[in-house]
C-alpha cells in the first residue's frame, strides 16, 4: 500500500529559552527533525511533507532535500489543523503522521503500525506511562477497545488514572483524512483543533482503531526543554553503544562514550573512555581506540591503535598503524600499514609509505613520504609562503635529522639524509647527506655576563 507522511514541526518551543526553532535543536549533533526525517525516509514513503511555522526559513534552509516538501502552517491552531495545511499534497492508500521533536522513534516500530492500517482499520501507537501526566489517555472500553483520546487537561480524575498514553503517532486510511479533519472542533481547555478527536470520530464511523506499544517511553519523548533534549542525548547513546557491543566492541564505559554520526565497525575493538565518532567513521576488526579521543570522517583499517587524546578528521590509518598519544591528523593524512605516529605530530594532507615513522614533535603538510622513511623530532615542512601551499616529497628509507625545516616545493631521493638542525631549500639527491646550517665557531674567552 502507497503512503504519504506528515511530519508536524511547526512548533515555536518556547520552553528552550532561544532563538532556534524547537525542531532544530540536536542530539547527537543531528537536529531532531533530521532524525525524523531520515526514519520517515527509511519506510520509502510516495511523499514527505513537513508541517513548519516558527523559525520556518531556518528548518527549510538547514533540512531542504528533494524528497521533502515543506508546508506553511501560518498560525499554530492544534495538531489537527497542522495536518489539515498538508491534506493537498495527500494522494497515497496510508497516512503516517510524526513528529518533529520525537527524534528516537525507531523504524521497525513504525513498520509494525502500518501493517494495522486498512480500509476499516487505523494504527494507533501508544506508550505506558510511570508518569503520563501532560499526556492524553487513552479510554478503551470493557473488552479494551479504543474508544477515544482525552486530552490531559480535559481528562476526568478517573481518566487521569490511566496509564497507557497517547504517543500522537497515527496511521490511518488516506481516504478518510479529509473526511475526519473537516469535522473536528475547538472546543476544549486549548481552543485547538486536536488531531486525536479522530479517534472518537472513526469509532463513531465504525473503524477499528488497533494499537501498537512503543518499546519504552524513550522512544516516543519529545524534547520541550533543553532538560529533556539532554534525556533524548543519553538515551540515544545508550541505544547506539548497546549496538555497538552487540557487533563485537568492548566499550570500557559505555556511559562515556558519544557517537555523532554514522559507524561501521568490525570485530574485537576496543574503545576507551571520553571517545566521541562523527561524521562517517569505518573501524576494521581488532582496533584498539584509547581514551579521549575525537574521530571524524575517518577510515581505521585492522589492528590500527590511537592513542589517548589523539585527534582524527578527514584520515585514514592503515593495517597495524599507530598514532598518539597526542597526535592529530588532519584532513588528507593517510597512513600506511606500520606506519606510525607519535606524541605531538601533526599531518595535514600528509601521505606517510609503509612502516615510515614521526615519533615527535613535528609538523608536516602536503607531503609525501616513502616506506620506511624517519623524521626526526621537530622536524617542519614549510609548506606555505603566505599565499600558496607547496609539496614536499620524500622517498624510501629517507633520514630527517631532528629539527630539520623543509622548505617546499623540494624533493629528498630514496635514502637521503638530513643533518640535524638542517634547512632545506634544495633538492637532495638519492644516497646523499644534506647539510644546511651555519658553521659552528667555538670563541675561546668568552665571558658569560653577570647580572649587574
Amino acid at each position: 500500500m502507497s503512503l504519504d507522511i506528515v511530519i508536524l514541526a511547526a512548533g515555536q518551543g518556547t520552553r528552550m529559552r532561544s532563538a532556534l526553532p524547537k525542531v532544530l535543536h540536536p542530539v547527537a549533533d543531528k537536529p531532531m527533525l533530521g532524525h525524523v526525517i531520515d526514519t520517515a525516509r527509511s519506510l520509502q514513503p510516495q511523499s514527505i511533507q513537513v508541517v513548519i511555522g516558527h523559525g520556518a526559513d531556518k528548518v527549510r534552509e538547514r533540512l531542504a532535500a528533494d524528497d521533502l516538501n515543506f508546508v506553511i502552517q501560518a498560525e499554530q491552531l492544534g495538531t489537527g489543523h497542522a495536518v489539515a495545511q498538508a491534506l493537498p499534497q495527500l494522494s497515497a492508500e496510508r497516512v503516517l503522521i510524526l513528529y518533529g521533536d520525537v527524534p528516537l522513534i525507531e523504524t521497525a516500530t513504525l513498520q509494525r503500525l502500518l501493517a494495522l492500517v486498512s480500509d476499516d482499520q487505523l494504527g494507533l501507537l501508544t506508550v505506558e506511562l510511570a508518569d503520563p501526566t501532560g499526556y492524553g489517555r487513552i479510554v478503551r472500553d470493557a473488552d479494551g477497545v479504543v474508544q477515544a483520546i482525552v486530552e490531559h487537561k480535559d481528562a476526568s480524575e478517573a481518566q487521569r488514572q490511566i496509564r497507557e498514553g497517547n504517543t500522537g503517532i497515527l496511521a490511518v486510511p488516506g481516504k478518510r483524512l479529509a473526511d475526519w479533519l473537516g469535522r473536528l472542533s475547538n472546543s476544549n481547555a486549548q481552543g485547538e483543533y486536536y488531531l486525536t478527536d479522530v479517534i472518537a470520530m472513526a469509532v463513531a464511523d465504525g473503524l477499528v482503531v488497533a494499537t501498537e506499544r512503543a518499546a519504552d517511553e524513550m522512544e516516543v519523548l519529545g524534547a520541550n526543554d533543553r532538560i529533556q533534549l539532554a534525556q533524548l542525548e543519553c538515551h540515544y547513546q545508550q541505544r547506539l553503544a548497546r549496538r555497538l557491543m552487540a557487533q563485537g566492541v568492548t566499550l570500557r564505559d559505555p556511559h562515556r562514550f558519544d557517537v555523532r554520526g554514522e559507524v561501521s565497525v568490525g570485530r574485537d575493538v576496543t574503545i576507551d573512555i571520553n571517545v566521541i565518532l562523527e561524521g562517517k567513521v569505518v573501524i576494521e576488526d581488532d582496533v584498539q581506540i584509547g581514551p579521549n579521543c575525537v574521530i571524524k570522517d575517518s577510515v581505521l583499517r585492522r589492528g590500527a591503535i590511537v592513542k589517548a587524546n589523539s585527534h582524527l578528521e578527514g584520515a585514514e590509518m592503515g593495517e597495524g598503524a599507530d598514532c598518539g598519544p597526542f597526535a592529530r591528523l588532519r584532513p588528507g593524512t593517510k597512513l600506511g600499514a606500520k606506519a606510525h605516529v607519535g606524541n605531538f605530530v601533526e599531518l595535514k594532507n600528509a601521505v606517510m609509505g609503509e612502516g615510515a615513522k614521526a615519533g615527535h614533535l613535528s609538523y608536516l603538510g602536503d607531503a609525501q613520504i616513502g616506506a620506511r622513511t624517519n623524521i626526526g623530532a621537530g622536524t617542519i615542512t614549510c609548506n606555505y609562503d603566505g599565499a600558496n601551499k607547496f609539496r614536499t616529497v620524500m622517498g624510501e628509507d629517507v633520514f630527517i635529522g631532528s629539527n630539520s625545516a623543509l622548505v617546499a616545493p623540494v624533493t629528498l631521493g630514496d635514502r637521503a639524509t638530513t643533518g640535524a638542525g638542517s634547512v632545506v631549500t634544495s633538492d637532495v639527491p638519492a644516497d646523499t647527506l644534506a647539510v644546511g646550517r651555519a658553521k659552528q665557531r667555538n670563541i675561546e674567552g668568552w665571558k658569560r655576563p653577570t647580572k649587574k
